[in-house]
Order: C-alpha cells, then sequence, then structure tokens
C-alpha cells in the first residue's frame, strides 16, 4: 500500500507511552529502510501521554508491505506502551524481474508516439550496482541510455554521431547515489526534443542536451535491462541490470503488462520473470566504533577461512578480530587510509601483514575473502588476491571472531583501532553461512549497538552541502568541505574570503592595485580581478579585453562596422558591482573625419551602442536615452551650433568629441557599431576606456537606535541552510539586543549580553544553541566593534574583532533547516521640523548629470496605476497636517491630511476632468500625540482603509480608475503652487510637525532613500530640518524634537557619509539607553540580496547550487 501517514498513542489506562521512535519500512520484510524527516535521521515525536492522538503526514508517501516502530525513549515513570495507526490507499503494482542476463525489447510503430515527446517512468530496485535499465538508440549512433554505473544512475542523450561504446560519449547527468540498495527508486523522464526533465525520487533536474539537432532521430524500438547487441537475440554490451522493474510505462504504454500478455510488440530475452523476489541477504548496520558482532569461530580447525561484504564510508576502523587456539596468537583485518589489511600473530613468529585493495572507503559494497593456513596467508579483496608465505607452523582458530569493535570490559581487541562504522552482509565463517536473524533473535552469538536487517548508510555529500564549488567528503558521522582555491572559507565554504568592493579595501588602509572583489559576499557570484584606484575616492577599474584603438575608414553606404567588448567579469558580477555602486562611467574618445554619428539633426542615427543587456542606445555622454546628442550638443557648445555632436557636422577635417556615459544601469558598453553614408575620404578612430566605479551602497548604510523601543522594519530571515551576519557596531549601553527572527519554535538572535559578551544564540528544532565571545575590555567603549557570525549544517560561529572565533558545532543527524515566521524588523522614522518638506520624485528629471542612478521605484511617465498600496505611520499634535500628497504629470493628484479636528482625511483625483473624491473618516481626534499605522489600498475604484490594525473602511470611487503618470511624493510641507481642492491646499500650506514612520508608496519608501541620498543624482529633495529618527514612540509626545541619529537633512539631499575619518559609518549621538545606543550597520548575506535602509539581506533558497535537485511536496494518493 501507498503510506501517506501514521498516528500513535500510548497505552490505554496506563503510564505506559513512547515519547520518540523510528519509523521504518520494507516490502519483503527482511531488508529494512528508516523514513526520514526533512534532511535528518532523527526518529519521530511520540506522545506526552496515554490518550492523546499524535499524527505525522509522510510527505512524501511510500509503498511498503511492512512496517516497523522502533521506540527509542519512552516515559521514564512507565514503560513502553504503544497503539499506531496507519494512513494510506491501494497500490497497484506490476513487476518484472532480470537475472543479469535477460532484457525487454519494444518496437513501436510512428502512429503510437508523440512527435518530438517521450515520456519513460519506472521504478526500479537493483541487486547489483551497475547495469542498463533502458536504451533506445537512432541511425547515426544517437542514443538515450539510462545506467546504473556504481549505485548511481546516468543519462546519457547524445543527439550527434557518437557510440555508445566510445569513451568520447559525454555524460550527460549523473543522479543519486547508493542506490543498489535494494529499496526501491522511481524514475521519470520527460524528453522535449533536446530538452529534459528528469526525476529520481522527487529530485527534479532540468537541463538541455548538448548537440547539433534540435530533435532527436531513433528507432522504433527501446530495451529494457540491456542493450542488445544486432546478430544475436542474446548479445549484449555493457553491464546488464539485475533486480526489478516495477510499473514501467513508455510513453502511456504499460510495458510489463504487454510482456506478460506475449504481445507481438514485446520481445522477451532471456529469463524475464514477472515476481519480484526477496534478497536473500540480510545486512547489519555497525551503528558507532562500539558497535560490535561476536560469533563463534571454527575451534581447533587447522585454518582460518571468513568471507563478507562490507561498505562504509570511513577510512579506518576494525572490521574483524580472532584469537587463536590456547592464545597462540591472533588475526586482525582492519581498515586504514581506505585499504584493508590483514594482520597475523604467531607465538615465537613475527607477525605478518598483508594489504589490498585501494578507496575502500567509497561507500560501495567490497568482498572480502581472507585465509590463513600453516604455510601462507591470504586475502582477496574484490577478485584481487595478496598471498604471504608463511613458515610452516600449524595454526588453530580460536573459538569466537569479533566482526567491528569488541565487548567493553573484554580483554580481546586490545588495541588502538576504533570499531568499524558501516554495514556488514553475507558473513561466511568456514563453508557456513551466517544467518544474522538468529543474531537478531538471540540464538547465536551475541552484539551490541547493532542494526540487523538493515544498512543504515547515507551519502552526506548528495546533494553536496560544500557550496561555490567545495569539494565535499564524508565518514560514517559527518562531511567536510575543502574550500583551498574556491575564494571562500567557513565550514561550508560559505563566507568569502575577499573583500566586495573597492571601497573595502579603502577602509582596510588598501593602496591602489589589482584586488579581487566579491560583490555579492557569500551569493553565488565568484570573485573577480580589479584595480583599485584609491584616490579621494576608491575607484574601481574594470579593463576591457576589445581593442585598444578602434579605426574605421571609408566604406560603402549602409554598410556596418562592430567592434565587441568583453570584460574579465562576467555578466552578473558586472551587474552586481553596477547596482552596488553609487556611481559608474566610461569614457568614449572618439575622432573623426567625414564622418557622421546621425544622418542630420534629428535624423535616423548612423552610429550606437549597446550595453550590459544587449539593448542599443543612441545617446552619447551625460545625454539622457534616446536623446541622440553628444555632451556638446546638450551644453550648446558643439563647433557647428546646427549638430547635436562635433562629428555629426561632417566636416573634411578632424574633429573629436569626449564623450562620458554615466547611465549606470545600462553599463558597462558591450559593442559599438558605426556606419556611414558613403562619402569617400570619410575615417574614425575611437577609444573605449575600461568601466569605471564608485562608492559602495551596502558597506556606507546605517542607523542609529537611541530608545528601547527603536526599530527597523525587515521581510523574514530565510537562511535555512545557511546565513551569515556582518556588521559594525558602538554603543556605551552595558546590553541590548542587535537583532531578533523568531518562528513556531525556532529563532535567530544577536545581543550585546554583557559589557564584555557578544552572544549568537539559535534554534532550529535541536534545542537552543549559544556561542558567545568574551573580551578582556568592555565592548560599550563607544568605538567601533566588528561582528561577523554564520549559521550552518555543520554548526555556527562567531567572531568579533579580531578575538579568537568561537565555533559551536551541530548535533550529528539533528535539524537543519531555521524554519522561521515572523519578520525580522528595524524601523527607520523622521522627525519633521515645522515648515519642513521632502519631495521624492518617481521621474528623473531632465537635466543633465554626470551620473545618475537607478531608483528601483522610478516610473515611466506613460504608466498608469490601475491600483496602488500605501502604509505609514505618524504622531503629531498638529492640525491641520499633511501626512502625504502624490502629483502627477495629469493634474491628478492623492492627499491624505489630518482636518482641523484631527480627522483624517482622503481626496483621490484620478481624472481632471471631474472633481475630486472626498471621504472623511471620523475615527477620532488622531492629532492627539499618540502612534497611528495607516494602510491603504486601490484597486481600481474600490479603496479599503485601515487605521491602527483594527478600524477599517471601504470607498468606492468616482473619479476614475487609473492614476496616470505618477510625478512627485510630497511629506511635510508642499512648496510648489498647487491646482487643488481647498482643503489639501490648506493642510499642504501648513505641512507637517511631528513623527513619520515606514511610509511606503507601493514600491517606494522615501525615508529610506533621505538616509541613503548622496548627491544631485538622487530622487528626494529636503528642504528644512528633516531629522531620521530612532523611532515614533507609542505615546505621546512632550514637544521637544527627537535626538537626531545622524547629521539633519537640510537644504538639499543631505549625504550621510563618514564624519570621523577612519570610521566606517557617521557620527551618532551618544545615548546610554535603548537597546543599542549607537549606530549599526548590518549586511546579511545568504543568495539573494535587497537593501533596506541600514540592513542587506541577500537569501538563498537551500542553500543549494544552480543545478541543484528540486523536491516536490506535495503527492496524494
Amino acid at each position: 500500500m501507498k503510506v501517506t501517514g501514521v498516528a500513535t498513542q500510548g497505552g490505554y489506562g496506563s503510564s505506559d507511552w513512547v515519547t520518540s521512535y523510528l519509523l521504518m519500512f520494507s516490502d519483503g520484510g527482511r531488508n529494512w529502510k528508516q523514513y526520514r524527516q526533512e534532511d535528518s535521521i532523527s526518529g519521530f515525536p511520540g506522545n506526552t501521554n496515554a490518550d492523546s492522538v499524535v499524527h505525522h503526514s509522510l510527505q512524501p508517501p511510500f509503498e511498503a508491505r511492512f512496517l516497523r516502530f522502533l521506540p527509542l525513549a519512552w516515559n521514564p515513570k512507565g514503560r513502553i506502551g504503544m497503539r499506531v495507526e496507519v494512513y494510506g490507499c491501494a497500490y497497484r503494482s506490476e513487476v518484472a524481474h532480470f537475472d543479469g542476463h535477460s532484457a525487454l525489447l519494444y518496437r513501436f510503430d510512428e502512429k503510437s508516439i508523440r512527435p518530438n515527446r517521450d515520456v519513460i517512468s519506472l521504478k526500479f530496485k537493483a541487486m547489483q550496482n551497475n547495469g542498463i535499465l533502458f536504451h533506445r538508440e537512432g541511425p547515426h549512433g544517437n542514443h538515450i541510455t539510462l545506467e546504473l554505473i556504481k549505485g548511481q544512475l546516468v543519462f546519457y542523450l547524445n543527439a550527434g554521431n557518437a557510440n555508445l561504446s566510445s569513451t568520447k560519449v559525454p555524460m550527460t547527468l549523473t543522479v543519486g547515489s547508493l542506490l543498489d540498495d535494494q529499496h526501491w527508486h522511481t524514475v521519470v523522464l520527460q524528453i522535449f526534443n533536446t530538452h529534459v526533465n528528469f526525476t529520481l525520487d522527487k529530485h527534479i533536474h532540468h537541463f538541455r542536451a548538448k548537440g547539433e539537432n534540435a530533435s532527436l532521430d531513433l528507432h522504433l524500438e527501446i530495451s529494457f535491462g540491456g542493450v542488445p547487441v544486432p546478430g544475436g537475440p542474446l548479445t549484449f554490451s555493457h553491464k546488464m541490470f539485475h533486480g526489478c522493474l516495477e510499473n514501467l510505462y513508455y510513453n502511456g504504454v504499460d510495458i510489463i503488462e504487454l510482456a506478460k500478455k506475449h504481445k507481438p510488440q514485446i520481445l522477451i530475452m532471456g529469463n524475464v520473470s514477472f515476481s519480484c523476489p526477496q534478497p536473500q541477504s540480510v545486512p547489519m548496520t555497525f551503528l558507532s566504533s562500539r558497535s560490535y558482532l561476536s560469533l563463534p569461530g571454527n575451534a581447533e580447525k587447522d585454518n582460518i577461512s571468513v568471507t563478507f561484504q562490507f561498505r562504509t564510508w570511513n577510512k579506518l576502523g576494525q572490521l574483524l578480530f580472532g584469537e587463536l587456539w590456547h592464545a597462540s596468537g591472533s588475526f586482525i583485518l582492519f581498515l586504514k587510509d581506505g585499504k584493508l589489511t590483514l594482520g597475523l600473530s604467531q607465538r615465537g613468529q613475527s607477525s605478518k601483514n598483508i594489504t589490498a585493495g585501494a578507496e575502500m572507503d567509497d561507500g560501495q559494497w567490497h568482498s572480502v575473502s581472507l585465509s590463513a593456513k600453516w604455510s601462507h596467508l591470504s586475502m582477496v579483496v574484490d577478485e584481487h588476491s595478496v598471498i604471504q608465505p608463511l613458515v610452516p607452523v600449524p595454526i588453530h582458530s580460536g573459538d569466537t571472531y569479533y566482526f567491528g569493535g569488541c565487548p567493553h570490559n573484554s580483554s580481546a581487541c586490545e588495541n588502538s583501532l576504533r570499531g568499524f562504522q558501516g554495514c556488514l552482509r553475507l558473513i561466511s565463517i568456514g563453508d557456513k553461512m551466517v544467518d544474522p536473524i538468529k543474531v537478531q533473535q538471540g540464538a547465536l552469538g551475541s552484539f551490541s549497538d547493532l542494526q540487523i536487517d538493515s544498512c543504515g548508510i547515507t551519502d552526506r555529500c548528495l546533494p553536496s552541502y560544500c557550496e561555490h564549488g567545495g569539494g565535499c567528503s564524508q565518514s560514517w558521522d559527518t562531511f567536510s568541505c575543502d574550500c583551498v582555491g574556491t575564494g571562500y572559507t567557513g565550514a561550508t565554504c560559505h563566507s568569502s574570503t575577499h573583500e566586495q568592493s573597492c571601497e573595502a579595501h579603502k577602509h582596510r588602509g588598501s593602496p591602489s592595485g589589482l584586488y579581487s572583489i566579491d560583490v555579492d559576499g557569500s551569493g553565488p557570484l565568484g570573485p573577480f580581478l580589479v584595480y583599485c584606484n584609491m584616490t579621494d575616492a576608491a575607484w574601481m577599474v574594470v579593463q576591457h579585453s576589445g581593442p585598444d584603438v578602434v579605426t574605421v575608414r571609408g566604406w560603402p553606404q549602409g554598410r556596418k562596422r562592430s567592434a565587441t567588448f568583453t570584460y574579465a567579469a562576467g555578466a552578473g558580477q558586472l551587474r552586481a558591482a553596477v547596482h552596488m555602486a553609487e556611481r559608474c562611467e566610461q569614457r568614449l574618445a572618439l575622432r573623426c573625419h567625414a564622418t557622421q554619428l546621425s544622418d542630420s539633426p534629428g535624423g535616423s542615427p548612423l552610429s550606437w551602442w549597446a550595453g550590459k543587456t544587449n539593448k542599443t542606445h543612441t545617446y552619447w555622454g551625460g545625454s539622457l536615452p534616446n536623446a541622440e546628442k553628444c555632451t556638446c550638443g546638450l551644453e550648446g557648445s558643439c563647433t557647428d551650433s546646427q549638430y547635436h555632436c562635433n562629428c555629426d557636422a561632417g566636416q573634411n577635417e578632424w574633429t573629436s568629441d569626449t564623450i562620458v556615459l554615466s547611465q549606470k544601469e545600462h553599463l558597462p558598453v558591450t559593442q559599438i557599431v558605426m556606419k556611414d553614408t558613403g562619402q569617400p575620404h570619410s575615417q574614425a578612430a575611437y577609444t573605449l576606456g575600461p568601466l569605471l566605479c564608485q562608492g559602495d551602497k551596502s558597506f556606507w548604510n546605517s542607523a542609529s537606535f537611541n530608545t528601547e523601543t527603536s526599530y527597523l522594519h525587515f521581510p523574514t530571515f530565510h537562511g535555512e541552510l545557511t546565513a551569515d551576519v556582518h556588521f559594525f557596531f558602538k554603543t556605551t549601553v552595558s546590553s541590548g539586543v542587535f537583532m531578533e527572527n523568531l518562528g513556531i519554535t525556532d529563532f535567530i538572535r544577536m545581543e550585546l549580553r554583557a559589557p564584555t559578551e557578544v552572544t549568537f544564540s539559535f534554534d532550529v528544532g535541536n534545542g537552543p544553541f549559544e556561542v558567545t565571545v568574551q573580551s578582556p575590555t568592555p565592548f560599550n567603549d563607544n568605538r567601533w566593534h566588528r561582528v561577523r557570525a554564520e549559521r550552518n549544517v555543520k554548526g555556527a560561529s562567531l567572531q568579533v574583532d579580531q578575538l579568537p572565533q568561537k565555533i559551536q558545532p551541530a548535533p550529528v543527524d539533528g535539524h537543519t533547516r531555521l524554519q522561521l515566521n515572523s519578520q525580522l524588523f528595524i524601523e527607520i522614522s523622521a522627525y519633521f521640523d515645522t515648515g519642513s518638506s521632502m519631495t521624492y520624485n518617481f521621474q528623473e528629471p531632465y537635466t543633465l548629470r554626470e551620473n545618475t542612478t537607478s531608483w528601483a521605484s522610478s516610473l515611466p511617465r506613460d504608466v498608469s496605476l490601475s491600483s496602488n498600496s500605501i502604509t505609514l505611520s505618524f504622531q503629531t499634535t498638529q492640525t491641520p497636517s499633511l501626512l502625504l500628497y502624490v502629483s502627477s504629470f495629469s493634474e491628478e493628484y492623492l492627499s491624505i491630511f489630518l482636518a482641523n479636528n484631527g480627522s483624517l482625511q482622503v481626496r483621490y483625483k484620478l481624472d481632471r476632468h471631474r472633481d475630486p473624491d472626498a471621504f472623511h473618516f471620523d475615527f477620532k481626534n488622531m492629532a492627539d500625540g499618540y502612534l497611528h499605522r495607516l494602510k491603504m489600498h486601490r484597486k481600481e475604484a474600490v479603496v479599503f482603509v485601515e487605521v491602527n490594525q483594527s478600524t477599517k473602511r471601504k470607498v468606492i470611487l468616482s473619479s476614475g480608475t487609473e492614476f496616470n503618470a505618477v510625478k512627485s511624493l510630497f511629506l511635510g510641507k508642499v512648496l510648489e503652487p498647487l491646482d487643488t481642492d481647498p482643503d489639501t491646499q490648506r493642510a499642504a500650506a501648513r505641512g507637517f510637525t511631528g513623527c513619520l514612520s515606514a511610509v511606503r508608496f507601493g514600491g517606494a519608501a522615501p525615508l529610506k532613500e533621505a538616509l541613503r541620498s548622496g548627491g544631485p543624482g538622487d530622487p528626494i529633495f529636503i528642504r528644512g530640518r528633516v531629522n531620521p529618527a530612532s523611532g515614533c514612540t507609542e505615546g505621546p509626545r512632550s514637544g521637544s524634537p527627537a535626538r537626531e541619529l545622524a547629521p539633519r537633512l537640510a537644504g538639499g539631499a543631505g549625504h550621510l557619509g563618514p564624519t570621523d575619518e577612519g570610521e566606517p559609518f557617521f557620527n551618532a549621538d551618544r545615548s546610554d539607553s535603548g537597546v543599542i545606543g549607537g549606530v549599526i550597520a548590518v549586511v546579511v548575506f545568504i543568495v539573494l540580496f535587497i537593501t533596506a535602509i541600514a540592513l542587506r539581506i541577500c537569501q538563498q533558497r537551500k542553500s543549494r547550487k544552480e543545478n541543484e535537485s528540486q523536491v516536490s511536496r506535495n503527492e496524494e494518493c
């Protein structure tokens, strides 16, 4: 049946219940497999009393005939007591068994296939680790093949001319591990031309095969279990599959059902049966180095003979030990450095050792046969034998053999070797097979810490948690990552060893020179080499590999000449570097002789360039996009005033244009194209300079926290598998919380716990863990301190300044995913003095600037908003007060204000030919000095208003449904003339005095932009005193303005840069109260990044590589 859930209950009317258990399943009752939750192999939580029912839904479900519940812990005041219920549904099964010498060949006609699409689905249970599952080929060597190789599935898709037996055939996809575990595995293959979706046990892989052809030309037959060779029905190439296939479908056709009915489309080759025999071998798992299995030896026999199979990930461990009769010696078999060594010690004789095999710690099954007789010592490992001659002395076997370790109170096995951890099966002593079921029943030998009838090996490197190309290696209990040569460090190669920008190098005092920078830190983009020019500002210089000088001489009319420019960094790296920079530019020096950039003023362009998205641009210099003017054209300084560029004059003499391209959202230049009108003797030469970028928006983010209620709001922290937190802080308080995010039970927290202690604490389901760094000197000395913390599946680390790093390992086989559901909030507010004003422009002003930044919320002028959302919090005692005003180029507007009586008023005018919609919300007097929170959402003509998370209203607009050509958003006093209703005009003239917080209009966050503003290219303009505040308090204000958390913004967009040389952020107001009374700048790196006020969060989905498989979570019967 398909099992979808289980439920447990304690013993009826008793004190007996199980608090945790393992769930095992099997289809034959002799080889069991543990059902694992998430990425952990820990047990299921059980009951806390005898009566309540604890239910667990199983995602994904599984198919089984037998279930086993193994109690791990129970009520200490009672005994094991368990009532269980299993949920599931019927499961249909068609099975075929292949003995390693058989196959099925399915022949079909063109009518039964789908054009350019194949779907193959099956389940398999392998008895050996190698074998062909299916194969289909074409007339020219092209083929598709699925093969099991050393327990991994290898899928080949060759659309070209190749041969399967050729060593040049590329391995298209390798998935899975340990698939020869004699359990069922599911495969679904979908081929659309050369696009492939491959699913193995719910893990999905998407890829496109290499090859020149867009579709596969294959024969109308496919074989399962082997690859038939033409000329003989029982002749095969490659290793045949030994095992069972279940529910085998090809394009919806049930292959096994056709074979059972001996349909003519199916050719059965060899011995194919239609039932799956159960494996006769019973594996055993040695769970720890203390595990052992004691079995009777061939007492007094004149030889030692033992055979068995084993698999492990450990390089070191004792496999077998035995004493000779009457303590006349001993023999030992052990692993060391992945090789097997058999040693024999005899009384009066020197020890003899033989070594065989290599890489025995690869997780594969390996067979061992050892023998010791009076004249020789021999060992056969995977069919490779080694023999050591002995001095002819009688050898008599002792009465006990120890597999793995030995009992802790035994005098045997007195050596320094650890016991074996791994799996054993097919043990034979002398010529007699050992039955592990008798051992399990206590009828044979003894054991400890052994799991019989199950091999519990897991591949901890699949999927690999080693990031950025780090190599994964493993032992039985854990894995490790080799980060050498990756540019990253840490337990999972997560943290970059390189700075993020030239700005960061400058802060460290580095001189000008070549440096590797990693613009996204621990994100997926790797480091790349740049030149950092440390002048008064730090300039990043990225050279291109194009020609130094491009010379273009006369050519026929209309013919184009182009030059392509590539860079040392990849496209993604360049995009991230440009995005994080404050400004970028690229210079083009152009000399021309009878050559034009455009046909005539306002005419068709004769030259253009392409930027980072390969979109063509016809503007030049500091000109705005699509202006098609050089800098001289905008400044009115061209040699011929009727042209927009010097070169456009087409003069029969050399002229020049020096062009600075500074629209950073278009940089870098990737191509320049020129063509001409065919004028004789026309020539041009140009030189493209390197990409230059200055500043780092992530490095100079900062905010102050002056009260205990100060906080910043951010989305939920999504560092499920790996996350790191970097920030600077300075404070004078003795304790406080830097950041905190909560889940139902999980949490993550950074705090100053005491003046000399910084603590990183978290819980991912294994109970709370803490990492603490203690300092001999206080941290609350009002000096800058740097904090670096990381949590991953291996554990957590914390480092403060240059103090020794502290590490907390994660528990073995514990929970690994950090699951949070609340928000990570650090809120920025602003106090508006009387008469102050803040303007946020959605449209870039049409003036010449040397640099233009790309605004996340800028709107094209022709965009109409059919919906919009608004949030803000405010605190004031002034009436009337303008809370927010949004203007447009089409004479439409939105205003939100408090009337004379303190009531909330909204005016919407979405049609300039109609009067505005006026809404009065008489909730109460909201100019009462308390903090109020407002949310508004409009969808076409319907507006929802919510105040203080409780009072809600819905209103309908009559003036229109679309907000057209949004221009600017105003906070405080509106300084430009208004053509609005009288109430809005009065409120706009009065402005706002008080505290505004968390203001958002759609994707625009004006207060955030005000904190980050750095020059005339920014969208924020401020007049008067607007002081970034630590948060609007919940109670009424006393009337005094908030203490400044940064130099106030006045007389334009103020730059919140450093004021003390050598300090990374601006100087803050010194306060002894608050969570952290100082300035904190936080950068949290995961995979995806967003910059918000003072905190940049890069969120990692799994933390996995781009080609990592995705798991389907929802499956029903």
